[in-house]
């Protein structure tokens, strides 16, 4: 009877063992042993860091979540443009707007709970100014977000590249052209500071934005609703002033699909307007996130972590009711009753 019961005993830890591992595909796989005098085996597994773990899912996450927002954005510039005609519209401006709201909800609530879903360097590196996110990550959040930019450009590409061929021709690729699909240019009647302007309010919105729906005093009371917050600023954002400049407001957004375009379209992509691909959606996004952010801090944000933003002083620093009357009394004064306090605050 023992021998049997060992057996059906390993068999449960066997079982147990195979389910759990197939519901943490991320932990090392488990290995039986016998404790000295005891018929029972144990599971023993290899300790795994779990930091180490996380620091791999967070890039992944970044990755994945800013190949979202790219492959929707840019596949609702494409159908909107592409497969339409005077006859039959696909779409129109605002097509464009729903589908970039889309995209950056859904990768923000793909990469959020791991990653904190920045899918936006501009917004990695505010929360490493003024939320304490650590430095050394950023630089590894900055390429996730541009390889998964990339990515989805590409991947946006090989889906309409049939259409591109049939609305300017097999072969032909001009710039800004189609080639405005999926990176950004500013129209010819834009002067060039009228477009960096509007680039940099832009994104003063968006990271308003971001820092209200993350702020627990301030923000929405559940965090799933955060891409909710961050779908209608992308949508109110592209339709009233998107137009001028294509709306990056996120350098990755922009130069990925710009990356990716150079290899059909030419280096003419990057000469473009003076170069506008560095102080339009690089330059002019990373200061309009800083100033975004500053201005959030200083006029509403009340926390520990920011540097410029309000601290209200604890109530422990705060001498109690016995103390200040302890300290009256020494410098030879008589604490006011109770009552009287009460009625003087």
């Amino acid at each position: 009877m023992s021998a049997i019961n060992q057996t059906q005993t390993t068999q449960k830890v066997q079982k147990f063992q195979m389910s759990d591992i197939e519901s943490h595909p991320e932990r090392p796989a488990a290995t039986l042993r016998y404790k000295s005098g005891s018929t029972v085996p144990t599971i023993e597994t290899a300790a795994v860091p779990q930091s180490t773990v996380r620091q791999l899912r967070e890039p992944c996450a970044e990755f994945l979540g800013t190949l979202i927002l790219v492959f929707f954005g840019a596949a609702a510039n494409c159908q909107t443009v592409l497969l339409s005609n005077g006859t039959q519209a696909k779409g129109d401006w605002l097509s464009g707007a729903v589908g970039w709201g889309v995209g950056i909800a859904l990768g923000v609530w793909v990469s959020g709970t791991v990653s904190g879903g920045h899918i936006n360097p501009a917004v990695t590196l505010t929360q490493a100014v003024y939320r304490g996110f650590p430095w050394k990550k950023v630089p590894i959040y900055w390429a996730a977000q541009l390889f998964g930019a990339f990515i989805g450009a590409l991947l946006t590409y090989a889906l309409y590249r049939n259409a591109i061929d049939q609305f300017e021709g097999v072969g032909v690729r001009t710039v800004p052209g189609t080639a405005g699909l999926f990176g950004t240019f500013p129209l010819d009647y834009v002067p060039d500071v009228v477009a960096f302007f509007t680039e940099f309010l832009a994104t003063v919105f968006l990271v308003l934005t971001v820092f209200a729906a993350t702020d627990r005093n301030n923000g929405p009371s559940s965090p799933g609703l955060v891409p909710v917050a961050v779908f209608f600023a992308m949508v109110g954002i592209t339709a009233v002033m998107g137009a001028q400049t294509s709306f990056a407001m996120n350098p990755a957004r922009d130069l990925g699909p710009r990356m990716m375009s150079a290899m059909f379209y030419g280096r003419k992509v990057f000469t473009y307007r003076h170069n506008y691909w560095i102080w339009g959606p690089i330059i002019a996004d990373f200061t309009g996130a800083m100033a975004g952010a500053t201005l959030y801090d200083v006029l509403i944000y009340v926390g520990s972590e920011s540097p410029v933003a309000y601290r209200p002083t604890p109530p422990s620093s705060l001498p109690s009711p016995v103390q200040h009357r302890h300290s009256n009394e020494k410098e030879g004064h008589s604490a006011p009753p109770f009552n009287e306090q009460v009625h003087h605050v």
